[in-house]
């Protein structure tokens, strides 16, 4: 069930075949300066189109219940970019320098839209304050990820510069202010053509992970990546899914949070947005490197999709009467 649930998403369908394109026929030389260029045009599109969808009335709902979204807050930009730092310093002696540098870039990351309230649906948990939360945490993600990487200590081969702090304001914060600016405006046709939008936004996001991956395979990935490496990849993959899902869970339950409000205090925590971080990468990072970077993110946005879909079946079933609360995701269904 989890596999099939997993092959039916379009979202990973397109980064998996944006992943074969970049394998076959990676953007290099000039092509690669072009393919740079549509991919910033793209992204621009992409966050005015989140703009224009994000409702300032649900940014001031997420704003008000701040006794949910401040802990979250917390978790997903501290706990996890903590986690995050120290699977790095971890995996420098288990993976290729960059791709350790990834697992920081991971943490510092908001959490899906899109997925984060669907399976909170799907567990019976509160899925209004899922999309309000989820939301606010992209939102802030372009603000913060970028400082919080850099603190931590992003830098190496990795190093931002000026010109990238340029960038993310011109094609991530300018487009959103003016979807912001012009969504009333807009509201009507945004409605009418939704699912186009929505596939619009997956379009851009293969395109980001096209360009990203086009430099690592240039860069010889497959030859600079050797078995050992990919396992210790997993590895890591999986104690920060474990951290991510684990942690946020016990965290909700020491908040005292309703079963439903820890439903949705769980997929929003640990779950890691590919929306945010692969057009980030690509602005943040020189093609040479971004394709590294991104992928301790493309495999836990596969994993977390593999692991979501049980948990969520789990958290949904009804529970005994005798059985108290149910002690969260380590409990094997």
């Amino acid at each position: 069930m989890a596999a099939r649930t997993v092959l039916a998403d379009p979202m990973l369908r397109m980064l998996g075949a944006a992943i074969v394109l970049a394998a076959a026929l990676p953007a290099s030389g000039d092509t690669r300066a072009v393919a740079q260029g549509i991919a910033n045009a793209a992204i621009f599109m992409l966050f005015l189109l989140n703009g224009l969808r994000i409702a300032r009335r649900d940014i001031a709902a997420g704003i008000a219940n701040w006794r949910f979204l401040l802990p979250l807050v917390l978790w997903v930009f501290g706990a996890m970019a903590l986690a995050g730092l120290c699977l790095s310093m971890l995996g420098n002696s288990l993976v290729p320098p960059m791709i350790a540098l990834g697992f920081l870039y991971l943490g510092a990351l908001p959490s899906t839209v899109q997925s984060a309230t669907s399976y909170t649906s799907l567990a019976h948990g509160t899925v209004a304050l899922s999309v309000v939360s989820a939301a606010l945490l992209n939102i802030i993600g372009v603000f913060a990820s970028v400082p919080i990487f850099i603190a931590l200590g992003g830098s190496g081969e990795g190093a931002i510069g000026g010109d990238a702090v340029v960038k993310i304001f011109t094609i991530l914060v300018l487009p959103f202010a003016i979807g912001q600016a012009f969504q009333v405006r807009a509201a009507e046709i945004t409605a009418r053509h939704k699912h186009r939008i929505v596939w619009i936004d997956r379009f851009i996001i293969a395109t980001a992970v096209y360009v990203a991956f086009s430099g690592a395979v240039e860069q010889g990935i497959w030859t600079r990546v050797d078995a050992a490496s990919w396992i210790g990849i997993m590895v890591l993959i999986a104690v920060f899914l474990a951290i991510g899902h684990c942690g946020a869970w016990v965290f909700g339950q020491m908040l005292g949070l309703p079963r439903s409000d820890r439903i949705a205090f769980l997929f929003a925590g640990a779950q890691k947005s590919a929306a945010v971080g692969a057009p980030l990468a690509t602005i943040l990072f020189p093609p040479t490197v971004a394709g590294f970077v991104v992928v301790p993110l493309l495999l836990y946005h596969l994993f977390q999709l593999v692991l979501a879909a049980p948990l969520a079946s789990r958290l949904a079933r009804p529970r005994r009467p005798d059985a108290g609360d149910y002690t969260g995701p380590t409990t094997q269904g």
